[in-house]
């Protein structure tokens, strides 16, 4: 998959997810660029990472259910699943937030580490699992089962895009996942047919797709919700951190949250960050 942004030819080959607004893909390609040439320059300076982003001191042993961990480029740990598809914690709904709280829309889901809270899925993306809000399972190749909290949403949010770019010609996944109108699937399956979509993630992306660190709810209802995600890039800014912005959106349809379009005013929009703060992080 080339994940398609400005000067994108028509011959490229593209994401699914492109359709749903190139703004959400654009986002991806920001993240990637700025890594690489952060990456680089610090590698001029000394600073190298492993082609596998999992050079560090003291890897962490494994656990049952999963492969060597591994350590990301920024020292956090992730862990790598027997079955790339990710393995579900056990839930626990009594650690979800409840509405009215002060907390509702800015607290975190539980817990905030340990085994199995970042995974690695189909050997690239890290996604965010907990034992608070979902997913209560994996079923197939996807993730479902979240809590109808802002924390679910938060959590469905990523898992969706992610499970769905990594697998990006599997067509019933992306039906199951995400809310598609009939021109799109029309447009989907015309690039499919052109062999315009790829069949996975390129290999050389696999290493930079690192979890992000912090997510904002910027809007929810029981019926909708649009979240901003941030992912710490290798680039800084007068010494200090900075981070890459991404709008996504889900959508509450048979009992769990799908992914949607982000479209009108609410158009995804790109940022460097300079700050995360008042973000929830994970």
């Amino acid at each position: 998959m080339v994940i398609s942004g400005p000067g994108s030819g028509p011959a490229q080959k593209r994401s699914p997810l492109a359709l749903l607004g190139v703004g959400a893909v654009l986002a991806v390609v920001v993240a990637v660029l700025v890594t690489v040439i952060a990456m680089r320059d610090n590698a001029v300076s000394g600073d190298q990472v492993s082609k596998t982003g999992t050079s560090s001191e003291n890897v962490p042993t494994a656990a049952s259910g999963f492969g060597n961990p591994e350590v990301d480029m920024f020292g956090r740990r992730v862990d790598v699943p027997d079955n790339d598809i990710g393995v579900a914690l056990e839930q626990n709904p009594a650690l979800q937030q409840q509405p009215g709280a002060p907390t509702w829309l800015t607290a975190a889901p539980q817990p905030a580490s340990g085994q199995g809270v970042w995974q690695r899925v189909f050997g690239g993306p890290v996604v965010r699992f907990s034992t608070s809000d979902g997913p209560a399972r994996i079923d197939g190749k996807a993730a479902v089962g979240f809590a109808h909290t802002p924390q679910g949403a938060a959590l469905a949010a990523e898992q969706i895009y992610w499970r769905t770019n990594a697998n990006p010609r599997d067509r019933d996944l992306l039906l199951r996942l995400v809310e598609v109108t009939p021109q799109y699937l029309a447009d989907y399956d015309r690039l499919v047919a052109e062999g315009k979509v790829s069949d996975r993630l390129p290999d050389k992306l696999r290493p930079l797709l690192f979890a992000s660190d912090a997510f904002r709810i910027e809007s929810y209802t029981e019926d909708s919700a649009i979240i901003q995600f941030a992912r710490k890039a290798r680039e800084t800014a007068d010494g200090q951190p900075t981070w890459v912005g991404m709008r996504l959106a889900v959508t509450w349809r048979d009992g769990d949250w799908k992914l949607t379009a982000v479209s009108g005013q609410q158009q995804v929009q790109i940022d460097s960050l300079r700050s995360i703060e008042g973000w929830t992080q994970w």
